[in-house]
């Protein structure tokens, strides 16, 4: 394996990143995807024995279940020293009052949750989980800085928001010598490229790394068109129509049926093409790949040892047709009503 810096930091990483929302206990969560411990386990430990020292989990995850299984296994497998736990922090926890966001009392107190459910001091990259409206940004970096200062945290990240955002965020930290978002998590891939706008330029600039969730884009970059939907995952993943709606169905297919191109060429799964594409992006440190399967860890690693040549870059970006672009909405109402207005598209994902 070979590792890469974190952003502008001295933080090794594999570039390649588990993520653990596929590990969860059935009923905490996902339950018609979501494996429970004893399935998790094993494929944590595979990902260790491959040299993959990132993971990354948040504390909404099937409620706080990924983190307890993602940290027993890196207890058992693994030296806290020698790995990488990234979480994350905003959504809801527990009814009532303080139980979400990102106020300084609600992420005083889940820090210290997520560090009892990982079993550990400190964690590696703390982010947060889009932005919260309702909590003025100032609070929010103080807090995170002072997470810095006292050692459960080591490094931030953020994650989904608008670019404008983001940029005010950098002035801020900057500004008042707090502590710095170092990692922007970001939805990229070959048939989602509207962070190439405004996001990743800016992330390049001020020396960011970016950690791609939904690499795959759901699975359909894995597979063939037809059998876009052939997984429990897939079948019942209504975000997934929201991401990827019926407006750009002509070119996603042309997409997926490039990628299927090359790969039968070169004799290798469609996966390892979509995510070599995106380790020639310099801006994109590790695609968090979320593994229910031991080969889909091979092949994250095996992507790494692909180099397409820029003609076969040329041909699975061309047919990129721009789409809505939902990265900075937090407000849950406001991203229904948007929805609501794309032609094809029904908030059911029919």
């Amino acid at each position: 394996m070979r590792y890469i810096k974190l952003g502008n930091t001295g933080l090794d990483v594999s570039p390649i990143s588990i993520g653990a929302m596929t590990y969860g206990e059935p009923g905490r969560g996902h339950p018609v995807w979501s494996l429970g411990e004893d399935e998790s386990r094993p494929l944590i430990k595979h990902a260790l024995d491959a040299g993959i020292n990132f993971f990354d989990t948040a504390n909404m995850y099937s409620q706080g279940s990924s983190e307890e299984i993602l940290g027993r296994a890196l207890r058992d497998f693994a030296d806290r020293d020698d790995v990488v736990i990234a979480t994350k922090v905003r959504h809801p926890m527990r009814p009532g009052p303080n139980g979400k966001g990102l106020s300084r009392k609600a992420i005083m107190t889940e820090i210290d949750h997520s560090l009892r459910r990982l079993g550990t001091d400190y964690v590696d990259l703390y982010q947060i989980h889009r932005l919260d409206p309702d909590t003025p940004l100032e609070e929010t970096l103080e807090a995170l800085h002072d997470l810095v200062k006292a050692g459960k945290v080591r490094y931030l990240g953020a994650s989904s928001m608008h670019t404008w955002e983001f940029s005010k965020a950098l002035h801020l930290q900057r500004a008042h010598g707090w502590a710095r978002f170092v990692a922007m998590q970001d939805h990229y891939n070959l048939l989602a490229r509207e962070e190439e706008r405004e996001m990743i330029p800016l992330c390049l600039d001020e020396g960011v790394s970016t950690i791609v969730w939904s690499p795959l884009a759901r699975g359909r970059l894995a597979r063939a068109w037809d059998e876009s939907k052939s997984t429990a995952r897939a079948g019942s993943d209504n975000f997934a129509d929201m991401l990827y709606p019926p407006l750009t169905e002509e070119s996603d297919h042309a997409i997926v049926d490039a990628v299927g191109a090359i790969a039968e060429q070169r004799g290798v799964p469609r996966a390892q093409i979509a995510l070599a594409w995106l380790h020639s992006k310099p801006v994109v440190a590790a695609p968090i790949v979320g593994a229910s399967k031991t080969s889909q860890i091979d092949d994250a690693v095996a992507s790494l040892d692909i180099e397409l040549t820029d003609e076969e870059i040329r041909t699975l970006e061309a047919p990129y047709t721009p789409r809505y672009d939902f990265q900075g909405i937090s407000d849950d109402a406001a991203l229904q009503r948007i929805m609501a207005q794309i032609p094809g598209f029904s908030p059911a994902g029919a």
